[in-house]
């Protein structure tokens, strides 16, 4: 039977799907596999986009009228991040409950919310504070969506090419940060939409600003790319779960320990894009930062979509552990600048570490389903399960691990930017947040080695 005549009676659910079979996924399974991920992606892209609006929007606040100080600006950047996190840990199990082309399509669509409102709030610089502090909170539902597409994407494709969709999926849909870095200190300064799109925030002659348009600039791409999902994608009956089978997860020890890990990766990686604009502006007020913010994102996702392939060759055990010495050297970096004052120095190693982020985002989600295959594999050893149901169950895991990992991981978009801030309000410099980053770097270290890549480690990957 193929995928094809295995379609529900609406043409969406798939009802039959073995891209292990490799007649099957040369047949037809590739080429529907690929029309899921290539959907998936822009949606994925938009959901990173508003997620991370505040990064931008918040520095452009007060040239833009708004009398907040560097304290409420720096929560406003870090609040999406606590929300997109908890609204993770939900997400990571949705796809198996409601099917990832329903969920895909209301997803997306829900970022309407925060792109419309913020949008209508920055046109009155008098709107008071809590509102945006409850904009910023609904921006967490694009840091959700990275959960659930994961997961929804690691179901179509086989395991020698799930790590390189993966990568890709998220890759590209990281780009959404630095798009949007790049995207909205542009479309600012012009009325791109017109009367529609209201008044500027502020027009002072010299300086005319339409902050409202870095919220606004999505809301058409949202409506196209939520249409593609209900449209062109596919719900799979195979990966169909209760939340109680998906659950067995909590149950494993590796689940906790590449949380911990995908921290130091994800976490940083998302936590760096939301503080790096508005600590560059503090620190170094004189330079035009902000036009230049966005490349770190952009390298970090470049990284992640380029280098699935390295772990797939070297182990992802053994290109974790060397991205996270990096990352501990360019934490001593960027100390060793900020106290310098030299904001080149700054910059550039902050580039290098958005690049190890994105290096070791890939490779710890290579690890994750060669550990829960070997491990799945180990336990059922001597039982009467069969091979395909051994690989079943390892999917099922970890797809729901790959998306808890991410919801944990998520909250770095909340503690680094806060981190950075309560140090700067603390002690007047980011030191203290950094030394406290490198130890937890050096914690990343000791547990890569210890269970993945030491002489006899429990998985050696």
């Amino acid at each position: 039977m193929t995928a094809t005549q295995s379609l529900s009676a609406d043409g969406r659910v798939i009802r039959h799907w073995a891209p292990e079979d490799d007649s099957f996924w040369e047949r037809e399974g590739r080429r529907v596999a690929r029309r899921n991920l290539w959907i998936s992606i822009p949606a994925l892209f938009l959901a990173f986009a508003v997620w991370m609006i505040w990064s931008v929007v918040a520095a452009f606040m007060p040239a833009a009228g708004f009398d907040f100080t560097t304290g409420q600006l720096f929560w406003l950047a870090a609040l999406p991040g606590l929300s997109g996190a908890t609204f993770r840990v939900f997400y990571s199990f949705m796809v198996p409950i409601f099917g990832g082309r329903k969920w895909t399509t209301i997803s997306t669509a829900s970022l309407l919310i925060p792109a419309l409102g913020i949008g209508f709030a920055l046109q009155n610089p008098d709107t008071p504070y809590w509102i945006f502090l409850i904009l910023s909170l609904a921006c967490g539902f694009g840091g959700g969506n990275f959960a659930s597409s994961m997961a929804n994407i690691s179901f179509f494709f086989p395991k020698r090419e799930k790590g390189n969709a993966l990568a890709l999926n998220a890759g590209l849909g990281n780009l959404g940060v630095s798009g949007l870095q790049f995207a909205a200190p542009l479309v600012i300064t012009a009325a791109v939409f017109g009367a529609i799109g209201g008044p500027p925030a502020v027009d002072s002659g010299d300086s005319t600003i339409w902050l409202q348009n870095a919220a606004f600039i999505w809301v058409p791409f949202i409506v196209l790319s939520s249409i593609a999902a209900w449209f062109g994608m596919n719900d799979l009956a195979s990966a169909k779960a209760s939340f109680a089978d998906q659950a067995a997860i909590f149950r494993r020890k590796h689940n906790w320990v590449m949380c911990w890990l995908y921290v130091g990766t994800f976490g940083s990686f998302i936590g760096y894009s939301a503080a790096l604009p508005l600590l560059a502006r503090t620190q170094f007020p004189d330079v035009e930062s902000l036009q230049i913010a966005f490349i770190g994102p952009l390298l970090g996702a470049l990284t992640r979509a380029g280098s699935g392939w390295i772990a797939d060759r070297f182990g992802g055990g053994r290109v974790t552990l060397w991205v996270f010495v990096g990352m501990a050297l360019g934490v001593v970096g960027v100390i060793f600048f900020v106290n310098a004052g030299m904001f080149w120095g700054f910059f550039l190693t902050f580039l290098v570490l958005f690049s190890l982020t994105g290096v070791g985002n890939a490779s710890t989600f290579q690890m994750i389903p060669v550990i829960f295959l070997t491990e799945r594999t180990r336990a059922m050893a001597g039982t009467a399960t069969d091979a395909d149901e051994i690989r079943r169950t390892a999917d099922r895991e970890s797809a729901a691990t790959i998306g808890f990992t991410s919801a944990i991981a998520a909250y770095g978009a909340f503690f680094i930017p806060q981190g950075f801030g309560t140090s700067l309000a603390l002690t007047g410099s980011p030191e203290a947040a950094l030394i406290a980053f490198l130890a937890f770097y050096a914690t990343c270290i000791a547990v890569t080695w210890w269970f993945y890549t030491r002489k006899n480690a429990e998985i050696p990957c």
